[in-house]
């Protein structure tokens, strides 16, 4: 029996241990305060509801584009990334085994939510993206996961450039798992579900705990660190919110390079 509620930019649904989150913001799923909320709730709910699969998915043309770039500004950023660090940490710490689905683009904020998930399924339309550099502005949880996840060379080109990666770059650079063609991927991805869906959840939650006791990341630490220089270095800046300023008035940005 399939359980489903609807939030007012999600949608969720629970049968047999499979909890799917499914992000619905179309077309471009941009994430708010709002829908960070009720992304938290729902991964709280998936975790409450003893399900040993979280799948997230995206209806519409991208898995995400990032966040809402006014919520940039100094009068919202800091309840802005309080809300996304929120909704990260509580991905990054279900017990189960986590699976982003991305079909599109997934970048800036919605890049940082795959790489939350223990596993990521690409599109081979999908792309990758951490755009935050060439708005003045930084993203902690790739500046902490990109260089787990990948060497870290890559993770500073990545982060320093701005540019996006295809699937198959991805796959290569270890943020994307399996890439399938974008005419199979509904059903490759339920296929590659499956497999866990027939296995032990509470042997699978114990293979993920103990790799990370063998292998710590220190996520919360680190993440609290890259926002602190968020907050208290980069909006002391022009800078700083001078890239976010120009985007939404739909202008070049006047850098001072301070």
């Amino acid at each position: 029996m399939t359980e489903t509620a609807t939030y007012k930019t999600i949608e969720t649904s629970r049968e047999e241990g499979l909890f799917t989150l499914t992000l619905n913001r179309p077309q471009l799923n941009i994430l708010n305060m709002a829908m960070l909320g009720e992304i938290s709730l729902a991964v709280k709910e998936a975790q409450a509801s003893g399900c040993g699969l979280l799948v997230l998915r995206a209806k519409g043309k991208a898995f995400s584009a990032g966040a809402d770039v006014g919520e940039h500004l100094p009068d919202k950023v800091q309840p802005m990334l309080a809300s996304f660090h929120g909704a990260i940490k509580d991905l990054y710490s279900f017990k189960g085994i986590s699976i982003a689905c991305v079909h599109g683009s997934a970048l800036g904020g919605g890049c940082e939510l795959a790489l939350a998930a223990d596993l990521v399924l690409a599109s081979a339309v999908a792309a990758f993206g951490q755009p935050e550099i060439k708005l003045g502005v930084i993203p902690p949880v790739a500046m902490v996961l990109l260089p787990v996840l990948c060497h870290a060379r890559a993770a500073r080109e990545i982060v320093l450039s701005g540019e996006s990666v295809g699937a198959e770059d991805a796959k290569r650079l270890g943020l994307a798992n399996q890439v399938f063609a974008a005419e199979e991927f509904e059903a490759k991805t339920q296929e590659y579900v499956g497999r866990f869906k027939a296995m032990s959840r509470s042997s699978l939650a114990l293979a993920k705990k103990t790799m990370r006791r063998l292998h710590p990341v220190d996520f919360n630490d680190k993440l609290a660190a890259a926002e602190d220089a968020y907050l208290k270095e980069l909006l002391a800046t022009h800078d700083g919110t001078e890239g976010c300023k120009a985007f939404l008035e739909k202008r070049k940005p006047a850098w001072k390079h301070s």
